[in-house]
């Protein structure tokens, strides 16, 4: 039987009770920050829920998580506290639970409309690292730069390979993005070009949000890595990194496991996982061409073609004795698939600007200033959805 909510939602909504994904909002401008979790088109106020003491299990009753201006203390509270958590909301939620559903002041102050508050990065990011590993994206590249005879390294089949990025330019979705400047590849004898960029892209990512983090010294052993990740957002690292407002866990997640890809040759003992799970993810991006309305859809990607695991990435991350914190985001790099319209960036779509794509009207090799870049993903359910909302963001044109 199919978990029903009082809660009205519409059959293609991406937030139905089966998701309950958390996010932080201000109710107005002028509001301290936080907590919520997304039903419908609602958001529920965490902390009307915490004050009421609703939250009235082992792991919740005590503590003041959800009177927080982010996500990160109920983060590091770990798995337990988040099932506590999950299980008690989808029971407030539930249509045939008379507690909130029947106490209108309670209602009327814990549910606001989405679409009249303002969505905050949900989490205090300390560290964001992001990773290379999608096999389609590194192949492509590959064969763009280097060409047919070598176009994944050896050593890409053996490391989860990352770097390690600036927090500080990570923000929510909606946020304008201005076409970054810099030097560009001299030509013969001239000094390099400088100024705005030429071939911005835009990159289909997603990424983990760490939960409890890892002492000092002591690496996460790959089998254990899941109880260290919170949840997935949706991400574009482009000229800083967009994600989206709300964080999907994994247990939401969880009917949505499937087997990860192969990977040949065998991961070193370290990173050989019992059970190697990816999620089936169906992800699209769409462009609004600068001046137009309508956006036109360019690729359609899916999370399980990637090739390392999240749990893969977060182990190899701590091998050294890193330690994680909670709120850390590890960015998956470019997600793409095997076919050409299921690639994950512009230097692959157009190959490098060779194969310009037909947008409604007008043609694009990379973006150009007034575009905006739209990232979905959705699980499909049984009868419902869990989904992420939307990941988006406007070019503005670089200052004079």
């Amino acid at each position: 039987m199919v978990l029903k909510s009082f809660v009205e939602v519409h059959p293609d909504s991406h937030f139905p009770i089966q998701n309950l994904p958390y996010g932080v909002f201000k109710a107005e401008p002028g509001s301290e920050p936080r907590p919520g979790v997304a039903i419908g088109d609602y958001v529920l106020d965490l902390s009307v829920i915490a004050s009421a003491g609703l939250f009235d299990g082992p792991y919740l009753k005590n503590s003041d998580c959800f009177n927080q201006p982010n996500l990160n203390k109920f983060l590091g509270l770990g798995r337990l506290a988040w099932k506590e958590a999950r299980s008690t909301l989808q029971k407030l939620l539930s249509a045939a639970e008379p507690i909130l559903r029947d106490n209108t002041s309670l209602r009327q102050k814990a549910f606001l409309p989405m679409d009249k508050v303002q969505m905050l990065l949900p989490i205090a990011i300390g560290d964001y690292t992001d990773f290379f590993a999608s096999k389609h994206h590194a192949k492509n590249c590959g064969l763009i730069f280097r060409g047919p005879e070598n176009p994944i390294n050896p050593n890409w089949f053996h490391i989860p390979i990352a770097y390690h990025g600036r927090a500080s330019s990570i923000v929510i979705s909606g946020t304008d993005i201005i076409r970054p400047r810099g030097q560009g590849h001299p030509i013969v004898n001239s000094p390099p070009y400088f100024g705005p960029s030429r071939k911005l892209d835009f990159e289909l990512e997603m990424a983990a949000v760490v939960g409890p983090g890892n002492e000092l010294g002591k690496p996460v052993d790959v089998n254990e890595a899941a109880d260290h990740i919170f949840g997935l957002v949706l991400m574009n690292d482009w000229s800083g990194t967009t994600i989206s407002p709300w964080i999907v866990t994994l247990d939401a997640l969880a009917p949505f496991a499937s087997d990860a890809s192969e990977q040949n040759p065998p991961p070193l003992p370290y990173l050989a996982e019992k059970e190697s799970k990816n999620y089936d993810i169906s992800l699209q991006v769409s462009i609004v061409p600068a001046g137009q309305k309508d956006a036109c859809i360019i690729s359609r990607s899916n999370f399980k073609h990637l090739y390392w695991t999240i749990t893969q990435q977060l182990a190899h991350h701590t091998i050294n004795g890193c330690n994680l914190r909670p709120g850390d985001l590890l960015g998956t790099g470019t997600i793409s698939g095997p076919e050409p319209d299921s690639y994950g960036c512009l230097l692959e779509l157009t190959w490098n600007g060779q194969k310009p794509l037909s947008l409604g009207g007008t043609t694009r090799t990379f973006l150009e200033d007034g575009d905006e870049v739209i990232f979905t993903g959705c699980c499909k359910g049984d009868g419902y959805n869990v989904g992420f909302g939307k990941c988006s963001g406007k070019i503005l044109s670089s200052p004079p």
